[in-house]
């Protein structure tokens, strides 16, 4: 008994060693955020706490001039539709492209699928590094290369895409039921026929959530690489936010025809899975 209780006596000394440790860490690590956010405020022209009170300043300038200009209201965001368009135009096509490659790396990258066990790594590691550089980075190189157009917007969104929706199918895939699997297979059914009987009616509700959901994400990146030269209502709203007082009327109808295309992808989206799963419910 005695040794028992110098042991349990023994660990409580560690267990309140240990928690005085991490105070002292947290304490540390506390007081170097505070002395690191003085510095970094001292160094800054204004302040965190004199920027809060001009927070709303912008936005409320925005939203008065857009109430100004409530008669053309209307006309501004029929003038901005072809650069709408054409950011869904490059959104789309990338999506597409980045569904279409992230579907063939998922089914080599799913390790219960028996496709090539060798290959899998090599295709896990390849979308990570599709998925390593943002979009941005990966347009500006594209565009110093290829010059300023829709196209470097459009292949940099779909090298992502194909990372990101390749990862998502891929784990959707291994989640998958292998009962139709194997049933399939003591018929002697091919692989390929495995793939598209007892494979696809499973994961495609899912693969098509991820597809819009991934639709909905790339509109917004190629709306933000037009602030560096791809083209559509990124370009518009870089003009627009860049001029200052007096085009708060133009940028909020770009933000509102930005707010009704995503309005519109979810609503298409819900209404395509209700179809796929025969589900009556309300998106």
């Amino acid at each position: 008994m005695s040794v028992v209780s110098g042991l349990t006596s023994e660990l409580s000394r560690a267990e309140r060693r240990r928690q005085l440790y991490s105070m002292a860490l947290a304490a540390i690590l506390f007081a170097i955020l505070v002395f690191g956010y003085g510095q970094a405020n001292a160094m800054n022209s204004g302040g965190f706490i004199q920027g809060l009170y001009k927070f709303f300043e912008y936005p409320s300038e925005i939203v008065i001039e857009a109430w100004q200009a409530r008669g053309e209201f209307l006309g501004l965001m029929i003038r901005f539709l072809p650069a709408l368009i054409e950011t869904l135009n490059i959104a789309a096509v990338a999506t597409i492209l980045g569904g279409a490659f992230g579907m063939v790396f998922a089914f080599l990258g799913a390790s219960n699928l028996a496709v090539w066990p060798a290959v899998v790594p090599f295709a896990r590691r390849t979308m990570d590094m599709m998925r390593a550089f943002p979009e941005l980075i990966i347009a500006l190189f594209l565009i110093f290369v290829l010059g300023t157009s829709p196209v470097p917007a459009m292949i940099a969104v779909a090298l992502h895409t194909t990372g990101a929706l390749g990862k998502q199918f891929s784990e959707v895939n291994e989640n998958i039921d292998r009962n139709a699997i194997e049933g399939l297979q003591a018929c002697g059914a091919s692989w390929l026929q495995r793939i598209r009987f007892a494979i696809l009616p499973q994961v495609l509700p899912n693969y098509l959530s991820y597809f819009m959901l991934r639709f909905e994400i790339n509109v917004r990146a190629s709306a933000i690489l037009g602030f560096v030269g791809a083209g559509g209502i990124g370009s518009e709203m870089r003009r627009t936010i860049g001029w200052g007082k007096g085009a708060g009327d133009e940028t909020a109808a770009l933000f509102l025809l930005l707010i009704l295309s995503i309005f519109a992808i979810d609503q298409t989206s819900s209404y395509l899975r209700r179809r796929l799963t025969g589900s009556g419910e309300v998106g």
